[in-house]
């Protein structure tokens, strides 16, 4: 019998690769972690936000730092569009290491190992296994497993060594974290006009103890030379708001790609991407936990068999994770044709007409009774079909959505 040293190995230790170790070892599965730094949820690279489902899922709450409850939308000329009600949870807020550090714990004690400061150098795969030699605090280690799964990130080593894509899109993120702004309790903001976020928005999150993380996103081609750095300028000093953060002192700053739309292959012969590798990422909102954890517990009973059978060649993983898979990409490119369709490809003037309309009584009603920040796709559909201001957008849509 070929000897492999583990089941599946997992490059990357974040969240998404924490919670599929968890899965795979509570169904007896002999699996490693790898994570390249010293320490678990470092760097910072997300503004923190986990969904009501996604923290059911884990069961994370005592890492969370703020509940909120909905958010004050601002259009590029100060239309105000609230969405949420008050004292409904929409939200949580987390501290992102503490979050990391125990969805990484949950595999450990499902059975799970963790090599820290440990990278892969290489690998290859053949009929009955996948060789990979580990740099681990220096020194080289081959080891053999069944299947390796890449939960490494926007910058994939995994992806990029068997040449399986790139994201359809790679937003560019933004963010500091600050004391003295004074922001409406257990509500976040939202900035939107093509000075500070061009085709997409800024946000200010209350993140407990009297801080909120501040920052932005867009596309290279957006931004058409300007950095991010400049945008985020151009919201502190903007007219309409830059009093609100007059009295913000910065107190730390990150940076990072928020990777959207899946790579053309997801799979190949024993190996699997997963979480941002894959390019996961909502492209509405630009969060990656939730559907990095849907993509693995939707495929764990047969991909079980098959890791178990050791029956995991590309055609094999192709036909375990199709349907569920081709399934989330859909309502991923469906999800960022409206959203190109009503915010990212608008001007800042008709963006103004969106958000008026946004903003009347009934369109609001609407919003709150269908919006969910997982599922955009419905509430799009329902703001072409219900709302008359919208209706001229609709067979502009349907083209869309057939090509998309």
């Amino acid at each position: 019998m070929d000897h492999h040293d583990y089941d599946v190995i997992i490059v990357g230790a974040g969240p998404v690769g924490g919670r599929a170790a968890t899965l795979l070892s509570q169904e007896g599965l002999k699996v490693l972690m790898l994570e390249e730094h010293k320490e678990i949820g470092r760097p910072f690279q997300c503004a923190g936000l986990v969904t009501p489902s996604a923290m059911d899922a884990v069961g994370g709450h005592d890492t969370v730092l703020q509940e909120v409850d909905g958010a004050l939308i601002h259009g590029p000329s100060g239309t105000l569009v609230p969405v949420g009600t008050e004292g409904q949870l929409r939200t949580y807020v987390v501290c992102r290491k503490r979050f990391d550090q125990f969805v990484v714990q949950q595999g450990m004690e499902a059975g799970a190992s963790l090599w820290l400061d440990s990278v892969p150098v290489s690998a290859q795969t053949d009929q009955e296994g996948v060789e990979v030699v580990v740099r681990k605090s220096g020194e080289e280690r081959n080891l053999r497993c069944k299947l390796l799964i890449g939960a490494d990130g926007a910058h994939s080593w995994t992806r990029r060594t068997f040449k399986m894509g790139r994201p359809k899109e790679l937003m560019i993120g933004f963010q500091t974290e600050v004391v003295g702004y004074e922001g409406r309790d257990r509500w976040l903001e939202m900035y939107s006009g093509s000075s500070i976020a061009p085709g997409f928005f800024a946000w200010v999150i209350p993140s407990g103890f009297g801080t909120h993380r501040i920052g932005l996103w867009s596309t290279a081609d957006r931004l058409d030379g300007r950095s991010i750095e400049s945008c985020y300028q151009d919201l502190m000093d903007h007219p309409l708001w830059k009093d609100r953060f007059a009295g913000t002192s910065e107190i730390a700053r990150y940076c990072g790609p928020v990777p959207s739309g899946m790579v053309k292959k997801t799979v190949k012969n024993r190996v699997m991407l997963l979480g941002d590798a894959a390019g996961m990422a909502k492209p509405t909102t630009g969060g990656g936990l939730g559907p990095g954890f849907h993509q693995i517990q939707c495929v764990l009973s047969p991909l079980v068999e098959a890791i178990r059978a050791n029956q995991l060649d590309e055609a094999k993983l192709k036909a375990i994770t199709k349907q569920p898979w081709n399934a989330m990409k859909k309502e991923q490119d469906r999800a960022r044709t409206l959203r190109n369709l009503l915010v990212s490809d608008c001007s800042d003037a008709v963006l103004d007409k969106h958000f008026i309309n946004f903003a009347h009584p009934d369109t609001l009603t609407l919003i709150n009774a269908i919006g969910d920040i997982e599922k955009p796709v419905p509430l799009g559909m329902a703001l072409l079909k219900q709302v008359p201001a919208f209706r001229p957008l609709a067979l502009k849509a349907g083209v869309r959505l057939l090509l998309s």
